[in-house]
Parts: structure tokens; C-alpha cells; sequence
């Protein structure tokens, strides 16, 4: 036989291939699904059984509808509890109890079977079938708190006090968590058996031995009007801890008992033994009591020694964790200062100055110095030990390293100790041997400011003179040279001094000298000397600030009005050709506007004028931004300023603004055009 072809199955062809137009994402099809799963089935209709037949018709299909759960899966405990819920509601008591006992073979250690059993006994009200169940459950199950509770709850509620109170008892042998006996001690004070439940919270404290059921003990006393049982309590408990087990929580509890019962002096005693045998690292919140008694209860002085007992910890233990913190040894040190014992501070000092900063590096050892003055300081003001105080600066001078750092101050504080001990020899001494080790700016003005406190002038000349040779830049030093000179009347003495400092090659701030000179001709009425000052200045220099100074010295040195105005305006016009070369626009700018208010205050029309047409044009320009690498960052806008003297001078900048100008004004012309051309559309 041949066989026949086989046909294809035809595919369906898509004719049209473009996008639908609502769009079904995979989120909206699973929320559909959602939907559907949570829809609400309607209720099954209900069936209305009208004969025992059919009753017990019913019941066969349901008893055969849990069996077959069961024998499925005999483990699935809710398909135990609901074929016995269903039985109890058909009124079948003694099937639900066969049906809970099946369950119990089950797993007999389930605590939701004994629970609903019991339950369903008590509802039937078969009150000898759920004591014994509880029986049952509380033998088998003796560490569920949930039956005992339940079983004291049934037997208090029919009024079985005695039963409850056996059921406790029982319970409590197996000594249950804190809340179990509480519950205990509740019940009996329910009844006024204060007895009773004294003698419970005896083996609770046993049974449970932490301080908050001491203390919780304590206070069921002291509420029941029994205060001496209660502080004896309190003392039971201290002596049950003893010193190796230690609570600030006992102690806090017992000195606020004290202080209720008003015995303040008993409460103090009791915050001092706890804090004298209790770690330091775990009486903050005893401190933090003591402190709040005593500002209720004590006075002043009691505060106070609260206050800086808790302190001086505070301060022990961050030196213990860190020896070099100087902030903490400086506090410790005030509080030890202010005990007065001479010989603790003395030994205080030492173990401070012991802690060396590891490092030779000054920043390390700034803080640390001031450990050896103030410990030289107490020698010699507190201790009055003089001598002493003499080794302490003596071993500071020793242990610093002096060719890396030194501090001036130490030497200085040295040297005025002996002048207090009328030393003068010494302290010169000791600033010579200062300044031949380690010379420095401080030392060299302390030296001086001693020396002419002394009215040693001449030791100050030559002071001077070595300060110059050590620092021939410091405009300082020359300045106060000078002015030494000068209140000593020696003005030649002092011009020549700022005739050497004007002359010297390197200096740090020769703007302040020049300052300084000027103004001591100034005052000297030295007018001529004065401008060729200025005149020699501006050969060094042609800052915009020494031709505003020079301008104003000029108007306000002469006697004549007119003279001085003239004078001060060749200063401002020859200031203003100086800077015309200069690339510095914003300080030529700055002169042009302060030559603008002088003109306004004195000058003429004319001159204002004249000024006034000097001013620049501030115009916004665009400059690239270049990195130091060399590559391009964008651009930026800078603010640049022209000169009608610039431009009159340089024919390339008129040209450009002409260029401007006609420019605009085409725009201007072709705007107009536009206007007057009637619209196309209007015609039409």
C-alpha cells in the first residue's frame, strides 16, 4: 500500500503585526490572578434536617468526613480538635471525650489537646473529669505554667481555696520562674493571709536569690506597715550577698527606705559603706542617689564631697586608660590640690610627671609642660618649699630636649622665681644660658622686657643688638630698638637704627617698618625728612596704598589749605601715571575712586571733570579655565575694566568700540525696516 502524504497543519498568519493598544504587563496579570484566589465564595445553602433519620444520615457523612482526615494523616492535631469541637456541638460529650483521648495517644505531649480538653470539661460543668484532667496534665507535663495557672484559676473559681492552695503547693516544688510565685503570693493576699505569704516570699527569696526579690520582699513589708521585719530584710540580704557579691541596686533600695522612713543619718552610712566596698566601675547610679540625697538632706560641705569624690573617679579612671591625657591629670590634680594634703599633691605631681611624651615633637609636649609649672608654682606658693621648687624647674630644664624644641616660658618662669628670691645674678644667668642654647624670639623679649623693668638700659642696647644679630628680618625687634631709643631721647640713635633696617636685604614685614619710620619723622615735626621717606618708598615700590598714604600725608602736614590740596593732587596725578603701566587695574581703580572723593570734598568743577573722566568701564569678558596639567575646564566670566586713557592711547581699542557702535546701530536700522513692511495676511 502507499502511503499518503501527510498534510501540514496550517499556521495561523498574523496579518496585523502592530503593538495592541492597551498593553497587558506581566504585573497585571499576576494581580488578576490575586484577585480571583481572594474572591469570596458564596456560603454553602443551609441545610435544614427535619427528621432523626436525616439527622443521623448527617451525622454519618460528617464522622465519615473527619475519619478519613484522620486515617490520612493522624499527626495533623487540628484534625483532631475539630472532629471533637464538632461532637461537643452535636451535644455528643462522651464521643468528643473518646475522640481527645484518641488524640492524647496520639502525641500526649501536646499542650493545645489538654487545653481544649479541659476546657470542653469545664464548659459541660463536669468538674470532677477536668479536675482529674488536670491532674493527668500536670504530672505529664509538670514545666507548663499554663495548666498549673489554669488549674488555680478552676479550683479558686468554685471557691476550693484550700484545693487551689494544695494545687500551688505542688506547683512550687518544682520551683517555677518569679511570675508563678507571685501569682502564689497574690492569691494569698486575695484571702488576707499576710502570713501565708510571708512565709512564701521566704522560699521565693531562697528559691530565686536576686536582689530585686530581696528587695521586692522588703517593700511587701514595709506596704503591709511592718518596718522593722522589713529592714531586717534588707540587712538579711546584705549579709547574704556579703562583700564578694556586691549590688548598688540593694544598697539604692535600702538607703531610699531609710530616707523614707526619715532616718537620714542611716541612709548616709549605708551610700558611704557601699561606696567605699564596691568597684568604682559600678556605682554610677549609687553615686547618682547619694548625690540626690544629699542635695535633699545634707549640707553644703556633704555635697561637695559627693560631688567631687565622683569626679575624682571619673578623673582615676580615664588616666588609667590613657596616662598622657594631660586635660584629665590637670583636673585630677585640682581636686587633690583642693584636699590639702601637701604630701598626696606632692606625690600626685610626680606620677603626672612621670608620663613623658613618647615622641619629640613639640605639639605632643605643649600640654605636658604645664605639669612642671604648675607643680613648681604649688612648691613655691602652696608648700613654700623654695628649694624645691628651684629642682622641679632645674629637672624640667634637664628633661627637655633642647636642640629639637624648647619652651621659652619654662626658662622665663625660672628666671622671675629668682628675682622673687632677689636672685637677680641668677635669673640673668639663667637667661643667658636660655639664649645661648636655644635663642628665640620670646626669650631675647623677656630678657629686654626684665631688663628694662630693671632700668638696666644699656644691658637693653646690647640685648638689642643680640637679638638683631640672631634675626637681622624681624621688623619687630627693630621697631621696639627704635622706640627704646626714642623714649630715652636719643633721636639720632633711633633714626640710625631705622636707616640700618631699611637697609637690610630680607624682611618679614617691611611695610610695618616704612609705617614706622614715616611716622616717627612725623612726630619728630620732620615734614621734609617725612617725604623723602615716601619718595624713597616709592622707588621700592608702587603700591597703590603707599600713593593713598603719601596723598593724605601731603593733605594733612601743611598749614595752608591750598598748598596742602595741590601737593596731594600732583601725589594722586603721578600716582595715576605710575599705574597706568602697571597690569594691577583693580588697584589703579581703587586710586581713581579715592582721588574721585577727595575732588569731591576739595576740588573744583573742573577737577571733577577731569576725574571723572578718568573712571573705567567695568565689562564682562569670558576666559578659559585651564588646570595645572594644562587641560581645558570650560570657560569662566570674569569682570574687566577699561580706561578711557587706554583707549584714547591705543588706536586698536577705538577701532573695537567703533566697530561696537556701528553694529548696534545696524540692528537698530533693521528693527525699523521690519516695522514699517505692511503684513502679507492684513493685505490679503
Amino acid at each position: 500500500m502507499e502511503s499518503k502524504p501527510q498534510k501540514m497543519p496550517k499556521v495561523a498568519k498574523v496579518k496585523n503585526k502592530a503593538p495592541a493598544e492597551i498593553q497587558i504587563t506581566a504585573e497585571q496579570l499576576l494581580r488578576e490572578a490575586k484577585e480571583r484566589d481572594l474572591e469570596i465564595l458564596p456560603p454553602p445553602p443551609k441545610q435544614k434536617i427535619s427528621d432523626p433519620a436525616e439527622l443521623a444520615d448527617y451525622q454519618l457523612r460528617r464522622r465519615k468526613q473527619f475519619e478519613d482526615n484522620i486515617r490520612k494523616n493522624r499527626t495533623v492535631i487540628s484534625n483532631w480538635l475539630k472532629y471533637a469541637q464538632w461532637e461537643e456541638s452535636q451535644k455528643e460529650i462522651q464521643r468528643a471525650r473518646s475522640i481527645y483521648e484518641r488524640g492524647l495517644d496520639v502525641d500526649h505531649r501536646n499542650v493545645t489537646i489538654w487545653l481544649k480538653y479541659a476546657e470542653m470539661e469545664m464548659r459541660n460543668r463536669q468538674v470532677n473529669h477536668a479536675r482529674n484532667l488536670w491532674d493527668r496534665a500536670v504530672t505529664i507535663l509538670p514545666r507548663v505554667n499554663q495548666f498549673w495557672y489554669k488549674y488555680t484559676y478552676m479550683e479558686e473559681m468554685l471557691e476550693n481555696v484550700p484545693g487551689a492552695r494544695a494545687v500551688f503547693e505542688r506547683w512550687m516544688e518544682w520551683q517555677p520562674d518569679e511570675q508563678a510565685w507571685q501569682t502564689y503570693i497574690n492569691f494569698e493576699l486575695r484571702y488576707k493571709e499576710i502570713d501565708r505569704a510571708r512565709g512564701i516570699y521566704e522560699r521565693f527569696v531562697i528559691t530565686h536569690p536576686e536582689v530585686k526579690h530581696w528587695v521586692k520582699y522588703a517593700r511587701f513589708e514595709e506596704n503591709h506597715g511592718f518596718i522593722h521585719s522589713s529592714r531586717k530584710i534588707y540587712e538579711r540580704a546584705v549579709e547574704f550577698y556579703g562583700d564578694d557579691h556586691l549590688d548598688e541596686k540593694l544598697y539604692i533600695a535600702f538607703a531610699k527606705f531609710e530616707e523614707n522612713q526619715k532616718e537620714h543619718d542611716r541612709a548616709r552610712v549605708i551610700y558611704k559603706y557601699a561606696l567605699d566596698h564596691i568597684p568604682k566601675e559600678e556605682t554610677k547610679e549609687l553615686y547618682k542617689a547619694y548625690t540626690i540625697h544629699e542635695k535633699k538632706y545634707g549640707d553644703r560641705s556633704g555635697i561637695e564631697d559627693v560631688i567631687v569624690s565622683k569626679r575624682k573617679f571619673q578623673y582615676e579612671q580615664e588616666i588609667a586608660q590613657n596616662s598622657t591625657n594631660y586635660d584629665a591629670w590637670f583636673d585630677y590634680l585640682r581636686i587633690i590640690e583642693g584636699e590639702g594634703d601637701i604630701e598626696i599633691i606632692r606625690e600626685t605631681y610626680e606620677k603626672a610627671i612621670a608620663n613623658v611624651p613618647p615622641t619629640r615633637e613639640k605639639q605632643y609636649w605643649r600640654r605636658y609642660i604645664y605639669l612642671w609649672i604648675n607643680y613648681a608654682i604649688f612648691e613655691e606658693l602652696e608648700s613654700k618649699d623654695y628649694e624645691r621648687a628651684r629642682q622641679v624647674y632645674k629637672a624640667c630644664l634637664e628633661l627637655l630636649p633642647h636642640k629639637f624644641f624648647t619652651f621659652s616660658k619654662i626658662w622665663l618662669f625660672f628666671a622671675k622665681f629668682e628675682i622673687r628670691q632677689k636672685n637677680l645674678t641668677t635669673a640673668r644667668k639663667i637667661l643667658g644660658m636660655a639664649i645661648g642654647m636655644c635663642p628665640r624670639d620670646k626669650l631675647f623679649r623677656g630678657y629686654i622686657d626684665l631688663e628694662i623693668q630693671l632700668r638696666e638700659f644699656d644691658r637693653c642696647r646690647t640685648l638689642y643688638q643680640k637679638f638683631l644679630e640672631f634675626g637681622p628680618e624681624n621688623c619687630i625687634t627693630w621697631i621696639k630698638f627704635a622706640e627704646l631709643e626714642t623714649i630715652l631721647g636719643d633721636l639720632d640713635r633711633a633714626r640710625g637704627i631705622y636707616e640700618l633696617a631699611i637697609e637690610q636685604p630680607r624682611l618679614d614685614m617691611p611695610e610695618l617698618l616704612w609705617k614706622s619710620y614715616i611716622d616717627f619723622e612725623i612726630s619728630q615735626d620732620e615734614t621734609d625728612k617725612a617725604r623723602l621717606l615716601y619718595e624713597r618708598l616709592l622707588e621700592r615700590t608702587s603700591h597703590v596704598k603707599v600713593w593713598l598714604s603719601f596723598a593724605k600725608f601731603e593733605l594733612n602736614n601743611q598749614s595752608e589749605d591750598d598748598l596742602n590740596i595741590t601737593l596731594a593732587r600732583e601725589v594722586f596725578n603721578r600716582s595715576n601715571e605710575s599705574l597706568k603701566h602697571s597690569e594691577e587695574k583693580e588697584s589703579r581703580v581703587l586710586l581713581l575712586e579715592n582721588w574721585k572723593e577727595f575732588e569731591d570734598a576739595h576740588g573744583t568743577d573742573e577737577t571733577k571733570e577731569k576725574v571723572k573722566s578718568k573712571l573705567p568701564r567695568r565689562i564682562k569678558k569670558r576666559r578659559k579655565i585651564i588646570d595645572e596639567d594644562g587641560t581645558e575646564q570650560g570657560w569662566e566670566e570674569v569682570f574687566d575694566y577699561i580706561f578711557p586713557e587706554d583707549e584714547a592711547s591705543r588706536p586698536n581699542l577705538k577701532l573695537l568700540a567703533a566697530a561696537k557702535m556701528w553694529k548696534k546701530q545696524a540692528q537698530v536700522n533693521d528693527n525699523e525696516e521690519n516695522d514699517q513692511i505692511p503684513s502679507v495676511e492684513n493685505e490679503q
